[in-house]
């Protein structure tokens, strides 16, 4: 008996459901394409099956029966030969999409999603065609995209206010609120304005809100996503910073001052007398490095490296990263290359992963971007751990590293 292979109502509920993901069903609700009724075929038993398994065919189409509150079932005459005439399911039809979104349980979210819809249509009409376009995410943002709306059109209204973002008085919207929502925003933009902004590219493989492309590091002032939002937009925004340690006493930049907070040109036009330049992204390693001549200590703070590119001096210099053995951890490996193509990876290695077995943890996002710029080693590493060799989601935090272990390899 070939009954699996029948459409059963879990199976129709599916095939639903499948539209209902692709955001088709919503769609539906703002921009009708006379789609409805619309008929959804059944697999459905041949006439031998009929004949082999007649008591089979009929708890089956009575299971789609129970369902036609939904839909209603068209038929076709089946068996005539065998055992005489049946009328079997064939298609189910639905006569509305709010049918068929009431069958797969969704009708709250969609009634949430036409109010939505209504109130981005109430600010600008323009805005529905955003919301066709990305159904799902307009369920998703909730009242979030009504903000975001509005943020949209004030820049439209307001290009180049020559403020910091922080400083819009929009009711309800924040920095952190644009930062989480810049995508959202441009794209609002793009459907309102007269001349629409460019869209920020957004890779599927960086860390959100966090990332930055090749392009971000290699060239323009804006390096960050947020600067980048801010030079589009006409906002001011504050300079990058970089804070490094001089770990040579005998090297003087501010008196005695050897923690140092400066701006990224600042950093960029020094010219310091030093041989080497650890790099570290945990606050904590950096604090903890201990005197060495010759030796400059950086703090990253995750994708924080792009503030070098203009060190050009760094050139001249050995430059040690000292990241965590995660994915992202050569992530950042990968994009601080791009700038500085001369840089040594330290205690980013299997030896030192495996010696620290205690100290693994999990990583929460692993990345899955393909990344240039490691060496063999290094690479061999990133896919052990992008394929779980040693473990699910394997990662060894810099600052779990033992120190005994840690200054043995950097002095080496």
């Amino acid at each position: 008996m070939a009954a699996k292979s029948w459409t059963s109502l879990a199976g129709l509920r599916a095939q639903s459901l499948k539209a209902w993901a692709s955001g088709a069903l919503l769609r539906e609700l703002l921009e009708p394409s006379g789609a409805y009724p619309r008929r959804r075929p059944l697999k459905r038993p041949t006439a031998a099956e009929l004949l082999n398994g007649y008591a089979a065919v009929l708890d089956w189409a009575a299971e789609l029966s129970g369902g036609t509150g939904a839909f209603a079932l068209e038929t076709v005459e089946a068996g005539r030969r065998t055992v005489g005439s049946n009328q079997i399911p064939a298609a189910a039809v639905f006569s509305t999409v709010e049918d068929e979104i009431a069958f797969v349980g969704k009708a709250r979210e969609a009634a949430s999603f036409q109010s939505l819809a209504n109130s981005l249509g109430g600010l600008d009409p323009r805005l529905l065609e955003w919301a066709s376009r990305r159904p799902l995410k307009l369920l998703e943002l909730g009242s979030d995209a009504v903000l975001a709306a509005r943020v949209a059109l004030w820049l439209r209204d307001n290009p180049s206010p020559g403020i910091y973002v922080r400083q819009l008085g929009l009711p309800g919207v924040h920095t952190k609120f644009i930062e989480r929502h810049r995508q959202v925003i441009d794209q609002m933009l793009a459907t309102v304005a007269a001349e629409p902004a460019p869209v920020e590219a957004v890779d599927p493989n960086a860390v959100p809100e966090v990332a930055q492309s090749d392009a971000a590091l290699e060239g323009g002032a804006a390096r960050t996503p947020a600067a980048r939002f801010a030079r589009r937009h006409g906002f001011l925004h504050p300079p990058e910073l970089v804070r490094f340690r001089i770990l040579d006493p005998a090297i003087e930049v501010l008196g005695s001052a050897r923690d140092v907070t400066v701006t990224a040109e600042a950093f960029a036009s020094l010219s310091l007398p030093v041989e080497k330049v650890i790099g570290t992204e945990n606050q904590v390693n950096f604090l903890a490095l201990p005197e060495q001549a010759g030796t400059l200590a950086l703090y990253g703070g995750g994708y924080g490296f792009s503030s070098l590119r203009d060190a050009a001096w760094l050139r001249d210099c050995r430059v040690l990263y000292w990241g965590d053995i995660d994915t992202h951890g050569f992530g950042i490996l990968d994009q601080l290359r791009a700038v500085h193509p001369h840089v040594q990876s330290v205690l980013m290695d299997e030896e030192t992963l495996l010696a620290h077995r205690e100290a693994w943890s999990e990583e929460p996002a692993p990345s899955r971007a393909t990344l240039a710029r490691l060496t063999e080693a290094e690479s061999a590493l990133y896919e052990a751990l992008g394929v779980d060799r040693f473990g699910k989601a394997v990662r060894l935090e810099q600052e779990l590293i033992t120190w005994d272990w840690a200054l043995k390899q950097l002095d080496a």
